[in-house]
């Protein structure tokens, strides 16, 4: 009887515990709900002067910006460039399609968004794309020696030697003139020559068999933050981190970060050879990783582990990924422009001659390539989208106000389209990038890789190897579209393609 009374008052403890972890979840939840409903209220009260296209009432402007980027073009150009977009009830941003616009965000140190980037930290961690404040400050300074212009020369015949290995992988498909899917090719050879230039690390990632896992886990984590972004109760970390998606995003990051890991790893055993470690202290320019492995503080205090991985992680993802959507867009621009690329081969044939590798001085001699570079980047921007927090209020040159904390976001893809500014803005016209061109338009205007002092600090090697790869494509191949297979753009975290980007291509006699 006795043990029956204490199971039963033991059951009642139980009981009453369970009631008050109820109780006590209902009241937080409630509160939270309530401090995000007072939040979308102040939000609603500040942007009066800022109208939008009708949106839903639980999922905001979601489904439209997901599915469809020229829908934003059309909006920008309902709603002057300037406009109030939803993300869900309770993320909200102004989107500007406007360079006078964006030039009062850019030109300013605030940081990236609290939203967005946030959802990045888990993967790429607080890197230099992330940071903010005095870190980034320190970080950006210490990385930049990285990536002088001496450091950058010997990088351009590395580049070649892993453009000619794509490009002899493509000869099979010239011989039987069958369509291609170029972008995954075009992915494993970014990666290929980041690994190879930036952290002097030996990589047979393009000839072996089967899909690379690091890319492979780039394609998920990227479409699993951007559903992040689209579906609002995938806000809650806890939410997301108890769904199937959670569990694919973290089965993706193991990988991406095993794979960086490895690399940092491998470096770190090379430094304790001697020999090994006399040859990095005598190179004059020291490349990424020598830099961050060796760099120190005022206290003479390296970078802890967590902060390399995150630089790492940081550059691995934005040096090749973005760089493989800028060049493949442009192989497909000058395959559907055969009178451009007929321009661009004579070009590279009269600056290379015989070579098959190109050498830091051939990068001058190509002026109508780069110029079709940057038009691709025009109508193609590899990053669609970019937004900031603003930590103080901002006037816009329309006299239009926004307090302090609102998120702004720069929508690159629609600045890029922007009739107001850009003549026949979706025509492929590479001539509207000479120089007399260039200065008639107002600044920001074209900004593929930002603009201010939080620009991609990685832009000219970049530019450098779209050159190289564009360059050396030509010279070997005749690029041809096929019409049956057009890009359907999505916005990613960078631009990407639903169907793949697909060619036809022919050797060069």
């Amino acid at each position: 009887m006795d043990l029956s009374k204490a199971l039963l008052n033991s059951l009642l403890d139980w009981f009453h515990v369970y009631h008050l972890l109820v109780v006590f979840g209902l009241v937080a939840a409630i509160y939270k709900l309530t401090l995000a409903l007072i939040k979308r209220r102040n939000i609603i009260q500040n942007i009066r002067d800022f109208p939008g296209p009708p949106k839903h009432w639980l999922f905001g402007h979601a489904f439209e910006m997901k599915q469809d980027l020229d829908r934003m073009v059309k909006w920008g150009e309902q709603y002057q460039y300037t406009m109030s977009l939803w993300f869900g009830p309770f993320i909200h941003v102004i989107n500007i399609q406007h360079p006078d616009y964006i030039k009062t965000m850019l030109t300013s140190s605030d940081p990236k968004d609290d939203f967005g980037y946030r959802l990045l930290e888990s993967w790429i961690g607080d890197g230099l794309l992330v940071s903010q404040g005095q870190k980034w400050f320190r970080h950006r300074r210490l990385l930049t020696p990285g990536f002088h212009y001496d450091v950058l020369k010997p990088y351009v015949k590395l580049m070649s030697e892993s453009a000619n290995i794509m490009l002899n992988k493509w000869q099979c498909y010239a011989a039987t003139n069958e369509t291609f899917e170029m972008f995954e090719h075009v992915s494993l050879k970014t990666l290929d020559s980041i690994l190879k230039c930036v952290f002097s690390c030996k990589t047979n990632c393009q000839t072996q068999d089967g899909k690379n896992a690091y890319i492979k886990a780039v394609y998920e984590l990227s479409y699993l933050i951007n559903l992040r972004v689209m579906i609002f109760p995938y806000h809650s970390n806890l939410l997301f981190h108890l769904s199937p998606h959670g569990f694919r995003y973290r089965k993706a990051r193991r990988v991406a970060h095993n794979y960086t890991e490895e690399i940092i790893r491998k470096r770190k055993e090379e430094l304790k050879d001697e020999k090994e470690l006399s040859r990095i202290q005598s190179k004059r320019y020291l490349d990424f990783l020598d830099i961050l492995l060796s760099a120190k503080d005022e206290k003479q205090k390296g970078l802890s582990d967590k902060n390399l991985r995150a630089e790492v992680d940081t550059f691995l993802f934005e040096g090749h990924d973005t760089t493989a959507s800028g060049i493949s867009f442009t192989l497909y621009c000058l395959a559907c422009n055969p009178e451009h690329q007929k321009i661009c081969r004579k070009e590279i044939i009269a600056a290379l001659g015989d070579k098959d590798i190109m050498e830091w001085e051939d990068l001058s001699k190509i002026p109508y390539i780069t110029m079709c570079i940057k038009e691709s980047l025009h109508l193609y921007p590899p990053i669609p989208g970019m937004s900031r927090t603003i930590t103080k209020s901002i006037t816009f040159p329309d006299g239009r106000t926004l307090p302090p904390w609102s998120r702004i976001a720069t929508d690159v893809y629609g600045l890029h389209r922007n009739k107001t500014v850009w003549e026949n803005p979706d025509v492929f016209e590479p001539l509207r990038f000479l120089p007399e061109n260039v200065a008639k338009r107002p600044p920001c205007t074209f900004v593929p890789f930002s603009a201010g002092p939080r620009n991609c600090i990685g832009q000219n090697f970049a530019m450098n190897e779209m050159k190289v790869v564009i360059a050396l494509a030509l010279k070997r191949y005749q690029l041809i579209e096929d019409p049956t297979h057009k890009p359907k753009l999505i916005p990613r975290l960078i631009l990407r393609s639903l169907n793949g980007i697909h060619i036809k291509i022919k050797p060069i006699d």
